[in-house]
């Protein structure tokens, strides 16, 4: 029989980066396909997100070229602020690091995993290092970075300082193995022109494997407002977040805690919360127990609150929705934007549909979906969007599931989207977000109606029209031998009337 000692021999505690080396697969790197639009998607959604929190309008260059069998590089370059050497390591070698994971507010990034999941991923498969070149106003390097995966940081292995070409932004270079380009809906051509639909206002260069440039132009020169970070609403908390918060404010008393943290508390709500939970505002919050913590949060739960503040969540805009639309070149287009809700008791989310029909859709519906205007190429089947477009009654639409060149969008933004895994390619099943996109969806099917009603009935008039003017020679004929009248005069009238009736 084993003792104790001896089973805990090999006892081992493993880091983040560790942790997801073993478990790539939980961050979407399943498969050649999939892995090569992962890498993409991650290196993207950092730029624009870099981009955008600069206030710059986005220019972004895709290139991929292929070094052997399933081997690639592949790079990303924006036009940002760039990124300081000391903050380099950090940014794309630190899992669960970043600028945007403790804060309260909207952007694509929500775990600060992703671009340095994708340096990983590059790290495990070829064996070689990262290289960011990063221009900021004050200065220029070139990077080579590799990961140690046991201590979960970033280490420059070689660091170059480039003389100022006027050049600013960051260009990270990967190589990738067991991963292959194919050109498909769930490539990265396929990802870069479903961001490019979301948004508008980037620039995205993309050159493939075999050399061919592609380029998605920006069709609107607007940048989006700033998201703002917001306070967390009573409704959204648990027992652990309050404690967790109250440890690191800088109120004294539950009763200012309570106020300056969290939305939507004011000294009268505070005061019913104090009579509801018996915990007193003077109370102090370093002092806080689980059990003090657990009836204010209880107390929550039993009173009435605003609904939390949506001035932090930037939708897409109805306007900008159909400018990304318009690269389908459609024969109609509709968007909407539906008023902010919440799901889990406080969590702020809006949802945005749009639908275009015709142009260069395919016969039947394709269904491209977002989240903070990323889109999930992946995962379809489990997300809450694709739910929620099974649930229509299509037939109320006269759309045919098969036949009609239909594709629908959606985005979903909020300060958290409850993503289904650390790949971020599907969004749970919560109640609130399922309505919420099947209500959305909706709305523009009641506008593709009414035009495909109005279409119908112009098709009809045309037909009735076009049926009389086949006959209007005889019947002017007929007409002029009882009147008497010449006959070319009174077909010409005949015409005009006809015409006139069915314009």
């Amino acid at each position: 029989m084993k003792t104790a000692n001896d089973l805990f021999k090999e006892f081992k505690i493993l880091s983040v980066s560790e942790f997801f080396k073993k478990n790539a697969d939980m961050l979407g790197y399943t498969g050649k396909i999939r892995s090569m639009t992962i890498l993409v998607h991650e290196m993207v959604t950092n730029a624009l997100d870099a981009c955008e929190e600069a206030g710059i309008l986005p220019e972004i260059r895709v290139e991929i070229d292929q070094r052997g069998d399933s081997h690639y590089e592949i790079s990303v370059e924006d036009n940002a602020t760039g990124i300081p050497l000391k903050f380099i390591p950090d940014v794309f070698g630190k899992m669960l690091a970043g600028s945007k994971a403790h804060r309260n507010m909207q952007s694509r990034g929500q775990q600060g995993i992703g671009v340095s999941g994708a340096v990983m991923y590059s790290q495990v498969t070829t064996g070689q290092p990262a290289v960011i070149i990063s221009s900021t106003v004050e200065e220029m390097w070139e990077v080579k970075m590799n990961l140690d995966l046991q201590k979960n940081v970033g280490k420059i292995i070689e660091k170059n300082k480039i003389k100022d070409n006027g050049w600013r932004g960051t260009k990270i270079v990967i190589e990738a193995k067991d991963v292959t380009y194919i050109k498909s809906k769930y490539s990265p051509y396929n990802y870069l022109r479903m961001s490019s639909i979301a948004n508008p206002h980037a620039r995205i260069e993309f050159i493939e494997p075999d050399g061919t440039k592609i380029v998605f132009p920006r069709s609107s020169k607007t940048m989006p407002k700033s998201p703002k970070i917001m306070k967390l609403h009573p409704r959204g908390m648990s027992t652990d977040d309050l404690l967790v918060m109250a440890r690191n404010c800088r109120a004294r008393k539950l009763g200012s805690f309570l106020g300056s943290e969290l939305a939507r508390i004011s000294r009268k709500k505070a005061e019913e919360i104090e009579r509801v939970s018996g915990v007193s505002l003077d109370k102090n919050v370093s002092r806080l127990t689980w059990n003090d913590a657990e009836r204010v949060v209880n107390a929550f739960k039993e009173i009435d609150f605003m609904a939390p503040s949506s001035e932090g969540l930037i939708p897409i805009g109805e306007e900008n929705i159909i400018k990304g639309l318009s690269l389908i070149n459609p024969e109609f287009s509709v968007a909407i934007t539906r008023a902010p809700r919440t799901y889990r008791g406080g969590i702020p989310f809006i949802i945005e549909a749009g639908l275009a029909y015709g142009g260069k859709s395919e016969p039947g519906i394709e269904i491209i979906r977002y989240a903070n205007r990323s889109p999930l190429v992946f995962d379809q089947g489990g997300c809450v969007i694709n739910e929620a477009v099974k649930n229509i009654d299509w037939r109320r639409y006269r759309v045919n599931l098969e036949s009609t060149p239909l594709t629908i969008f959606v985005n979903v933004t909020s300060t958290h989207i409850p993503y289904t895994s650390a790949g971020k390619q599907a969004i749970a099943m919560e109640e609130e977000i399922f309505n919420e996109v099947r209500f959305g969806i909706m709305d523009t099917c009641r506008g593709l109606k009414r035009y495909m009603d109005s279409k119908r009935k112009a098709y009809r008039k045309k037909q009735r029209m076009d049926s009389l003017l086949k006959y209007a020679p005889e019947t002017s004929k007929a007409i002029s031998k009882l009147s008497g009248r010449d006959t070319d005069k009174v077909k010409n009238l005949f015409i005009k009337i006809i015409e006139k009736k069915y314009a």
